[in-house]
């Protein structure tokens, strides 16, 4: 298993193989990988987004248990809605709670990682497109959803995106536990064997829609357990096998200009 990393090192933007509290950078990326240059401590970097999506594709409705608390039925296809690259933010980054929203939700997902581009990709070839895995929190403007009929602008928002802390490759996403936390508490539990459709069936599926270039990111939808943030709060998400991303949560007084 290895784990890639996206950092910033004395203004310049790189990326690394992460190896315990070392960091071998690479020369090129993840995805045209020209071997190693030299190495740096973790606490020497600030770790970005692991990667630059040119598109950011949720899945909604994909946990039996989040189906069942929210009292629909499960879905006979994906449902898929986009995120614009303009809402990424990396580890340690805020969350942001527009002005124009009462009520911002956190939603603790696995997300994949595009590894080469790919159109119609059938299920059993999809794992050769995936460079690995990472945690995202898909988050959403609740009270959009239910004023709009549907997650657009509730999930657009800046900041709306976290991924993070790294890539992780050679991991089975079949069954991993998921946990959210807020301030501490323990918010969602859950494990990606509860999801409806695999990673596979969803590069698949996503794939015969448009086509997916290297860094493009597909998030498999949030289990039971979604609740509000405020500011000040601390949310994060942990993923067997990825880690842990914390991002703080922070006014609209303090929006990015």
């Amino acid at each position: 298993m290895s784990k890639f990393v996206r950092f910033s090192l004395g203004g310049e933007v790189r990326y690394g193989m992460l190896e315990g509290d070392t960091v071998k950078v690479l020369r090129g990326s993840p995805f045209d990988c020209q071997g190693f240059s030299f190495s740096v401590r973790l606490e020497q970097i600030e770790l970005l987004a692991p990667c630059l999506p040119s598109k950011i594709v949720c899945v909604g409705l994909n946990y039996r248990d989040h189906a069942e608390e929210i009292g629909a039925s499960l879905p006979e296809e994906p449902h898929i809605f986009l995120k614009p690259p303009t809402a990424v933010i990396g580890p340690g980054q805020a969350i942001v709670i527009p002005s124009m929203s009462r009520r911002v939700d956190y939603e603790g997902e696995l997300a994949l990682v595009v590894k080469k581009r790919a159109r119609n990709v059938p299920p059993e070839e999809a794992a050769d497109c995936i460079l690995g895995y990472t945690c995202f929190n898909d988050v959403t403007a609740r009270d959009l959803v239910e004023k709009d009929k549907g997650p657009l602008r509730a999930k657009m928002f800046d900041t709306f995106a976290a991924i993070g802390p790294c890539i992780s490759c050679g991991i089975d996403p079949g069954a991993l536990a998921l946990k959210t936390y807020v301030n501490g508490e323990l918010r969602q539990s859950s494990n990606t064997s509860n999801l409806v459709f695999d990673p596979l069936q969803l590069v698949s599926f996503v794939s015969a829609v448009m086509t997916l270039l290297p860094g493009d990111v597909i998030s498999t939808g949030t289990p039971s357990g979604i609740a509000p943030l405020k500011v000040g709060d601390l949310v994060e998400v942990e993923i067997e096998g990825i880690g842990r991303l914390s991002n703080p949560v922070a006014s609209h007084a303090g929006e990015r200009k």
